[in-house]
């Protein structure tokens, strides 16, 4: 898959078979209309595209910094590199980009930059500014730009009771495994190892103390969970804390703690890719560090046995 950040360097893509949209997740529902642009792209002898958009268009259009993503751009493209899409163009979505009219984003993004020759969309699908074009005002150009446009029905996408906000709803209420259910891909996340109070390695459970990359992701409620990581290409498995350390602090700022197991190299200031699995149990303050201590250790055993189904 090429991956085009400027739509400057777009160029013989043959036939391109386009679809648009912010694809955040990149569950099922997502998957069936890359599995139809690929499938008509072939039949047409083309090449699949797909647009989307750099920042998310709602934290320029609403200045929402409450919006957390399930995707980062990073992680979004070796997803859909693996769904096996011919070209990924990544728009940056700017005040300025907001402001075309619907018909100009046709004319100068779809028409004059991608030369869409094919536009499989949604029923429910707006674009250009006040989200004033739909799919009547695609059906009114197709004749003017000379493309053939794809409607996917009502009925389709409502096949799939899927949306990212579903999926949303599910990390913040700590349900990570509906994330794999929905997609096929486990809640993904990195951070920074960085140095934290050292109060593991005195109850012989040290833990890497995540400094997240990206602070626009989304992660799930606070408690323990299972966790597979990699690091320098090693693939670990974990336990994992998000939370206030209610037991040793009372921290008043979020905390991500991983206990990897099987692991006692020095990984500072190293990154830490982690696949959220399962929750294991809420965050809970004990009475004292023995407590916590014989907590942990059950904790482990439950990471394992998830770890044994999977």
């Amino acid at each position: 898959m090429k991956v085009h950040y400027n739509t400057k360097t777009i160029k013989d893509i043959k036939n391109p078979v386009v679809t648009v949209g912010t694809f955040d997740g990149v569950h099922f529902g997502h998957q069936k209309i890359i599995n139809r642009l690929k499938s008509i792209a072939s039949k047409n002898n083309g090449e699949s595209v797909l647009l989307t958009f750099d920042p998310h268009p709602r934290k320029v259009l609403f200045n929402d910094n409450n919006l957390k993503l399930i995707n980062t751009l990073n992680e979004k493209i070796e997803i859909l590199k693996k769904l096996g899409l011919d070209h990924l163009v990544v728009q940056a979505f700017t005040k300025e980009f907001s402001q075309l009219s619907a018909k100009e984003y046709v004319e100068k993004l779809l028409i004059n930059k991608l030369n869409t020759k094919t536009l499989v969309i949604g029923y429910d699908h707006h674009f250009g500014n006040d989200r004033k074009g739909n799919i009547d005002l695609l059906k009114n150009l197709q004749s003017k730009y000379l493309f053939h446009l794809e409607e996917i029905k009502a009925h389709e996408i409502d096949e799939i009771k899927i949306s990212s906000t579903k999926i949303r709803q599910s990390i913040e209420s700590g349900n990570v495994n509906l994330v794999y259910d929905f997609s096929g891909n486990y809640l993904q996340f990195s951070g920074k190892v960085i140095k934290g109070d050292g109060i593991g390695k005195t109850i012989e459970y040290p833990t890497a103390n995540l400094n997240l990359i990206n602070q626009d992701k989304i992660l799930p409620a606070k408690g323990v969970y299972a966790i597979n990581c990699k690091i320098n290409e090693i693939q670990l498995r974990g336990v994992m804390n998000i939370g206030f350390r209610p037991t040793l602090n009372n921290n008043q700022r979020i905390s991500i703690e991983c206990h990897l197991l099987d692991w006692n190299k020095d990984i500072y200031d190293q990154i830490l890719h982690v696949n959220v699995i399962k929750r294991i149990r809420n965050e809970i303050k004990f009475p004292n560090i023995e407590s916590l201590k014989s907590q942990i250790k059950k904790d482990i055993e439950v990471a394992k046995f998830i770890f044994s189904e999977m």
